[in-house]
C-alpha cells in the first residue's frame, strides 16, 4: 500500500514552475526523506499533499484519498510539523496541545506529549510567545503527534534544535514508525535524514532527480579513496590498470587511489598487497553530500538550516496546519 502517491504532478504560478511532472510513491509504514536545496519545490509539494494547493496538472493520493476533493478527511489523519511554525504568543504550550486535541477530537494526555518532546511542566505553563526557537520547534512536534496520526509530515523538523533536540527528534520518528505511522521528512540537512529514513528522494528545480535507499545511493555515488602507507612505492600504472580505478598518485610513502565504484576498493587492496608491503591503509567513501551536489549542481546544500524561499501564497500551511 502507498501512503503518498503522485502521478505527473505539476504546479505552476504563471510562467514559474514550482513542481514539474512529479511521480512520487511513499510506502505505507515507511520513513521517507524528501531532500533538496531551498527552492527545489519541497514545500509546494507538501502544500499540495495537504490540500492547501491544487495541482496544475497530474493527480495526488494521500492515505488513499484525494486531498484536492477530500482535504479535511486527509488532514484529520495527518500530523504536520510545518516549516517556520509560529505559535499564538499568549497561549501556553499546554493550551496549544489542548487546542490541537479539540480540533482532532483526540483523547491524548497533553502533559505526556509535552514531556515526550522535551518540554518541562514549567515550560508547558509558559506563554509560547516567550519560547526560544528550539522550544517552539519542540512544541510544533508535540502538536504534530496529537491523535496518533497515520502520516507524519515533518517540514525542516530539525530547524532550531540543538544536538539533544535532534537526537530526541530521531527517537520520536523511530517510535512513531514502530507504532505504524508513515513518516515523511522534508529537509535540506542530509545528516539528520539519513539516520532514520528507509528511502530518500532528491528534488532539483521542481523535479525529482532520484529515489532510492541510502545504501543504494551510496553505492551509486561513485568515488571512494584508498590511502595506503607502503614500504616501497609501486608502479602507478599497475594501480591505474585496476578495473574501476580512475586515478592513482603517490606522495612520499603514501599511495592514493581513487575508485569509481565501491567494489574497486577490494581489488585495489589486493593489488597493493601483490606489489608492496602495506603498513597502514585508510579508505574514505564519497559522502552523500557530494552525491547530492552531483545530482543537483548545488554546493553546500546541506551545511545549515534556514527556511525555504520557494513557498507560494499558500504558506498558509506553515502557520495554519494545526489550527484549523
Amino acid at each position: 500500500m502507498t501512503a503518498i502517491e503522485t502521478s505527473g504532478l505539476s504546479k505552476r504560478y504563471g510562467d514559474v514552475t514550482a513542481v514539474s511532472d512529479l511521480d512520487l510513491e511513499v510506502k505505507d509504514g515507511s520513513v521517507f526523506g524528501f531532500l533538496g536545496p531551498n527552492g527545489a519545490g519541497k514545500s509546494t509539494t507538501i502544500n499540495v499533499l495537504l490540500g492547501f494547493l491544487w495541482p496544475t496538472d497530474g493527480s495526488v493520493s494521500v492515505l488513499g484519498r484525494d486531498p484536492t476533493t477530500d482535504a479535511k478527511a486527509v488532514r484529520s489523519r495527518i500530523g504536520l510539523l510545518p516549516d517556520g511554525f509560529k505559535p499564538y504568543r499568549n497561549l501556553t504550550g499546554r493550551q496549544h496541545v489542548i487546542s490541537a486535541m479539540q480540533t482532532k477530537r483526540g483523547d491524548d494526555d497533553p502533559d505526556a506529549i509535552l514531556e515526550r518532546v522535551g518540554l518541562s511542566p514549567e515550560q508547558a505553563r509558559r506563554a509560547a510567545g516567550g519560547y526560544s526557537k528550539g522550544m517552539t520547534q519542540r512544541l510544533a512536534l508535540g502538536i504534530a503527534l496529537v491523535g496518533d496520526p497515520d502520516l507524519l509530515i515533518l517540514d525542516e523538523p530539525s530547524s532550531g534544535l540543538d544536538p539533544n533536540g535532534v537526537k530526541l527528534l530521531r527517537q520520536v520518528i523511530r517510535e512513531e514508525n514502530d507504532r505504524g505511522a508513515t513518516v515523511f521528512v522534508s529537509s535540506h540537512i542530509l545528516d539528520h535524514v539519513e539516520r532514520v529514513c528507509d528511502r530518500i528522494g532528491i528534488m532539483r528545480s521542481g523535479s525529482l532527480v532520484t529515489t532510492d535507499t541510502i545504501e543504494t545511493l551510496r553505492e551509486r555515488s561513485g568515488a571512494s579513496v584508498v590511502e595506503a602507507t607502503v614500504d616501497s612505492v609501486p608502479e602507478m600504472a599497475a594501480l591505474r590498470n585496476v578495473e574501476g580505478v580512475t586515478d592513482a598518485s603517490v606522495s612520499g610513502d603514501t599511495v592514493r587511489v581513487t575508485c569509481a565504484r565501491q567494489a574497486a576498493k577490494t581489488r585495489v587492496l589486493v593489488r597493493l598487497d601483490e606489489l608492496t608491503t602495506v603498513r597502514n591503509v585508510e579508505t574514505t567513501d564519497t559522502s552523500l553530500e557530494t552525491l547530492f551536489a552531483e545530482l543537483t549542481d548545488e554546493d553546500g546544500a546541506f551545511d545549515g538550516g534556514g527556511r525555504s524561499d520557494e513557498k507560494p501564497p499558500a504558506e498558509i500551511a506553515s502557520e495554519g496546519g494545526e489550527r484549523r
